[in-house]
C-alpha cells in the first residue's frame, strides 16, 4: 500500500483564510488518522476489464481522479484521508480484491465512510468483501455478548442494499476452468449474490441506467430470477423521475445499509468519453444526480447515513477528452463526500 500525497496539488488563496481552502490543502494521509471522516482508497486495476475483453486503461483512474479532485473547493466539516492504492500488476485479480476488502473493512471498523476509486467494475467484488467482513465481525461481536437465555434467538441478518448506476448488469457467471473460477469486470454482482447465498443473507440489488442493447436476454432473465430492481436508460427521463425515485425509496426502506457503486459508463459518451465501454445513449447527469442524492440522503432510525461505502468504476483516462470524464468523477466524489459527512 503506497500513499503518494504529491498528487494533491492545486491553487491556493491564502488571502481568503480557511474559507478559501481546496481539497489539496486539507486532505491527510491515512497514517495521520485522528477522527472519523472519509477514507479514500484507490483500486488501480484493469485485469477484470481485460478478462472481460474490454478496453484497458482503467488502471490509471485512481490517480487521475485524485488530481481532478485536488483543486475543488472545500465545503466539508469532517476530515478526509487518503489511504493509497491497491495495485494489480501481476494478473492476480483475486488477491487484489481480497486486499481491497481488507482495507475497506479496516476503514469501516475505524468508523470512516469509504470512497473507492476504481479500476474496472471488478472493484465492486473487492469493495463488497470489505462490507461483508465488517458486518460479519459486528455480528460475531454481538453474539459474544448475548445472554445465555437469549441464545435461542437468532440475530437478524444484515440487509445490504446494493445500488448500481450502470449501463450493464455485471451479473455474468465467472467462466469455469482450472482450479478456480475467475471473475472479471462483468461478474462482480454474481459473485456478491453467491456470497449472500452462502451467508444466508438477502441479495438486494438495484441497477439503474441499463442499456438493453448491451445486456443479453439471459442477463435480464437472471436479474428477474434474483429479484433485481432495474430501470433501462430510456426509462430514466424527467417525466418518469418521480416514479423512479419512489421505487428507489421503497428499495432503500427495506435495507439496513447501502453500498453505492457508479459505473461512469452510465453517462452518455458525450459527457463521459473516457470509459471502457462508451454509452451510445446513456443517462444525463441531471437525471442521475437526484437519484444519487436520494441514496445519499437515506438514514437509519438512529440518524446515521445508510451508505457505508461508495465506489466508482470504469473511468479510463486513456480515452478521455480534455479530462472531462475525470472532472465528472471528481465532482461525483465531491458530492458523495459532502453528503456522507
Amino acid at each position: 500500500m503506497s500513499v503518494d500525497m504529491s498528487v494533491w496539488q492545486g491553487r491556493s488563496d491564502p488571502e481568503d483564510g480557511n474559507l478559501g481552502l481546496r481539497w489539496h490543502e486539507v486532505i491527510k494521509p491515512a497514517d495521520e488518522v485522528n477522527d472519523a471522516g472519509i477514507m479514500l482508497l484507490g483500486f488501480a486495476c484493469d485485469e477484470g476489464v481485460s478478462r472481460n475483453k474490454g478496453r484497458t486503461g482503467a488502471y490509471d483512474a485512481p490517480i487521475t481522479i485524485r488530481k481532478a479532485l485536488a483543486n475543488l473547493a472545500w465545503h466539508h466539516t469532517e476530515p478526509v484521508y487518503d489511504g493509497g492504492d491497491i495495485s494489480c500488476n501481476d494478473g492476480n485479480l483475486e488477491l487484489a480484491q481480497k486486499r481491497l476488502g481488507e482495507d475497506v473493512c479496516r476503514a469501516l471498523r475505524q468508523k470512516h465512510k469509504v470512497i473507492v476509486f476504481g479500476g474496472g467494475h471488478e472493484v465492486a467484488w473487492g469493495t463488497f468483501q470489505g462490507i461483508g467482513s465488517h458486518l460479519l465481525q459486528k455480528q460475531h461481536a454481538q453474539e459474544s455478548v448475548i445472554e445465555p437465555d437469549e441464545l435461542d434467538t437468532p440475530l437478524p441478518v444484515p440487509k445490504i442494499g446494493i445500488i448500481n448506476f450502470d449501463a450493464h448488469f455485471d451479473l455474468r457467471n465467472p467462466p469455469s476452468g482450472g482450479s478456480a473460477e475467475q471473475g472479471s469486470s462483468g461478474t462482480p454482482f454474481q459473485q456478491i449474490a453467491r456470497f449472500c447465498e452462502l451467508q444466508g443473507w438477502p441479495f438486494n440489488y438495484a441497477c439503474l441506467g441499463l442499456s438493453r442493447a448491451a445486456n443479453t436476454q439471459a442477463l435480464y432473465k437472471k436479474a428477474d430470477k434474483l429479484g433485481v430492481l432495474y430501470f433501462d436508460d430510456c426509462e430514466l427521463t424527467h417525466q418518469r423521475l418521480p416514479l423512479v425515485i419512489e421505487s428507489l425509496e421503497h428499495f432503500i426502506a427495506q435495507c439496513d445499509y447501502l453500498y453505492l457503486t457508479i459505473d461512469i459508463d452510465v453517462f452518455p459518451a458525450s459527457t463521459a468519453p473516457g470509459v471502457s465501454a462508451p454509452a451510445a445513449r446513456g443517462v444525463p447527469q441531471d437525471i442521475i444526480e437526484p437519484l444519487i442524492n436520494t441514496v445519499l440522503a437515506a438514514e437509519t432510525p438512529s440518524g446515521d447515513k445508510k451508505v457505508l461505502v461508495a465506489d466508482m468504476a470504469e473511468y479510463n483516462p486513456r480515452f478521455d477528452i480534455d479530462n472531462q470524464t475525470a472532472r465528472l468523477a471528481a465532482r461525483l466524489a465531491w458530492t458523495i463526500a459532502r453528503a456522507l459527512r
